[in-house]
């Protein structure tokens, strides 16, 4: 229920339940925003042979970048692959299956995941490799390809405040796939910076409602800069 307390007391009860061979839906876009600390408690816990769906697999070293150092990662659906050494090691070994998806389509199909969308045609990949036994219909005159929708066993977000009800408010881009991602998993875990008392969120401001999270903690964060580029 929207109303429910939905505090945790730790990172362990947070995400009680996972195990492995399941699909995890991390929040993030490079580094900003992503759910650092429920990463290394998935990393603590050992699930193994995981499908992680996000739009990059972290760094070397750090967000996701830290399973793919103890071989969790079994699968990664994602869009950008780019700032990870480990992770192309992997690939090209064949130790790590990787399904490149347009990032429009990317969150189009997490979104539908959660709004209970199973499949959708988008015009984006029509004519390319991403088109590869999918479905193929013309509408108006245009080809389009079908998508299927994208759904997880566990989402884990990262927000920046939150009431004791689960309602999140992210900040500026931070936003990024979170809200989406929320939407969308079985067990929606967010972390945050502060988590204020009932009444103290304005309810305009609301990103992600209540009734979509599970699970809250509040942690400290490292926010590691990705490439942090200054003025000469």
């Amino acid at each position: 229920m929207a109303g429910f307390d939905k505090r945790v007391g730790s990172y362990q009860e947070a995400l009680a339940g996972l195990t492995d061979n399941m699909t995890v839906l991390a929040g993030g876009f490079g580094l900003c925003g992503i759910p650092e600390n429920l990463i290394m408690e998935i990393r603590r816990r050992g699930a193994r042979g995981l499908t992680v769906v996000s739009n990059n697999c972290g760094v070397d070293g750090f967000g996701l970048g830290l399973l793919l150092e103890t071989r969790q990662i079994r699968k990664v659906v994602g869009s950008y692959v780019g700032e990870n050494a480990l992770f192309e090691q992997q690939a090209l070994s064949g130790e790590l299956e990787v399904e490149l998806t347009p990032q429009g389509t990317l969150a189009e199909k997490i979104r539908a995941g959660g709004a209970g969308i199973p499949a959708f045609f988008t015009a984006t990949g029509y004519g390319t490799p991403v088109a590869e036994g999918k479905e193929a219909r013309e509408f108006n005159g245009r080809p389009y390809i079908m998508e299927t929708a994208i759904t997880g066993d566990f989402a884990i977000i990262k927000g920046w405040k939150a009431d004791h009800f689960g309602n999140v408010i992210y900040r500026h881009t931070a936003q990024n796939f979170n809200p989406l991602m929320a939407t969308a998993g079985r067990i929606t875990v967010v972390e945050v910076e502060e988590i204020v008392a009932p009444g103290e969120l304005d309810p305009a401001a609301i990103h992600t409602p209540g009734i979509y999270v599970d699970r809250l903690i509040q942690g400290s964060f490292e926010k590691r800069i990705e490439q942090r580029t200054l003025r000469a």
